[in-house]
């Protein structure tokens, strides 16, 4: 059966790049690909990086780990490219435990079998008029989908300064098998949290986990 064709609502291309970030994407790009990560590896996965700001501070935390950014808008990914490379174009070594898709982060995990610790989705788009309700990224069914790719002990972490999306995600979130912690986080500042679209006094944060496995029953 020929799978559904995945579409993308959020945008893609911004403004040209400028020629080093056309080399990065043509010539580093392709070097730090998801697809050489082992299955034994430890990984934590964030969607939507955006311009990288937090990737990069989850990369240099987690040196035991991989750190896949996923990130379909091509001016992010090259933003990420240069602030993760020197002159030469060589990645940083305090990077070097990052990879990137950059493309639509459910067709990885459609195509990929991989089980992440933890699961980042920071400010994603609200999409706060009534008639694009369905291109919002965290309905109960994406949820479940990330759900099927955590770890036992793996948490997805995810934030928002738009309040009425928040609280339909957790409206979602009780549609699904998954167990929903409210957690105690200062703010985690990106580039989209600065901007602060929402106008709100900070973001909320929730935690999502896989329920615990149940007792074995004692023998009658």
């Amino acid at each position: 059966m020929e799978k559904q064709e995945i579409r993308t609502f959020g945008r893609r291309h911004g403004k040209k790049l400028s020629a080093r970030q056309t080399r990065l994407i043509d010539v580093v790009l392709p070097t730090i690909s998801y697809k050489n990560i082992q299955n034994n590896d430890k990984i934590i996965l964030e969607i939507g990086f955006g311009a990288g700001e937090h990737l990069r501070e989850l990369a240099i935390k987690n040196t035991d780990k991989i750190i896949i950014g996923a990130e379909p808008f091509i001016n992010g990914v090259a933003s990420l490219l240069s602030s993760i490379t020197n002159n030469s174009d060589d990645i940083l070594p305090e990077y070097s435990n990052i990879r990137v898709w950059a493309d639509d982060v459910r067709q990885m995990l459609r195509d990929s079998e991989l089980k992440f610790d933890e699961i980042w989705i920071l400010h994603p788009d609200p999409w706060p008029k009534a008639k694009h309700e369905k291109r919002r990224l965290l309905s109960a069914e994406f949820l479940n989908t990330l759900g099927q790719h955590l770890t036992q002990n793996g948490e997805i972490i995810i934030g928002t300064d738009h309040w009425e999306y928040y609280e339909w995600i957790v409206d979602q979130s009780q549609k699904t098998n998954l167990t929903r912690q409210t957690p105690e986080i200062n703010t985690i500042k990106t580039r989209y949290q600065n901007k602060n679209m929402a106008g709100t006094d900070a973001p909320k944060y929730l935690i999502l986990t896989k329920p615990l496995p149940a007792s074995p029953q004692p023998a009658k």
